[in-house]
């Protein structure tokens, strides 16, 4: 998309993950339940749907949704790259925020994936509170919304989206390779949030499950890159 890679699928062996940022939100992912029980999962913004082919993966029998906006690249991933078999993925094509709204009021998630931010021009009506309140609505008790934000250096966007996910959720914590948090590098930072608070033996988990140098930072320590 514009000269630059968006995806990578190992379908032999989706349980791999190749691009840094996709691993750390498959490591958060990891945390959510027990390792191999079923989860429930949300992907706005479906890519060639790495992440959910990692979830089929490593936790045989999880009921997934996917958002697209773009019909063509949707149907192009399903056609030319087979999710793996056994595979419950409902597929939604539209806007993320009204597919959101439009979803069953009873359907509940433990993970909710946004990656649709890349750069400063993030959409308005996504990058906000109130869209990530929304989006803590459809957890389930003990869920992890996780948004990836790739920016430039100075990071404004990451700051602007680390004060808006703590506007709407109780926890939060930023994990990332550790020389972006000088916010002297483009890249992107995980943000993480949870309605219970943020548990810190998960911060020492992400770290220790790589990709390494990793860096995660919540409560105070997040003041600084939220510009507090």
């Amino acid at each position: 998309m514009d000269s630059a890679e968006q995806s990578q699928v190992n379908l032999a062996h989706p349980e791999d993950v190749f691009y840094e940022y996709l691993r750390r939100i498959a490591n958060a992912v990891d945390l959510v339940k027990p390792a191999g029980e079923p989860i429930t999962a949300l992907h706005l913004g479906a890519g060639a749907l790495t992440l959910a082919r990692y979830i089929q993966a490593t936790r045989p029998g999880s009921v997934q949704h996917a958002v697209e906006l773009e019909r063509e690249l949707l149907d192009f991933v399903l056609e030319q790259l087979p999710l793996p078999a056994g595979t419950e993925l409902t597929s939604h094509v539209g806007d993320a925020r009204e597919v959101l709204g439009g979803l069953p009021a009873d359907l509940k998630f433990d993970v909710v994936i946004l990656d649709i931010f890349s750069g400063p021009d993030a959409p308005a009506h996504l990058a906000c509170t109130d869209f990530y309140r929304e989006a803590a609505a459809v957890l389930m008790p003990g869920g992890v919304l996780a948004v990836n934000v790739g920016d430039e250096p100075g990071f404004s966007l990451v700051r602007s989206q680390t004060r808006a996910l703590r506007g709407a959720m109780a926890g939060v914590a930023a994990y990332g390779t550790t020389n972006l948090f000088t916010r002297r590098y483009a890249g992107n930072i995980i943000l993480l949030g949870r309605a219970e608070g943020w548990p810190e033996e998960w911060s020492a988990a992400l770290v220790a499950a790589g990709p390494h140098p990793a860096t995660v930072q919540s409560s105070v320590e997040l003041d600084e890159l939220a510009g507090h």
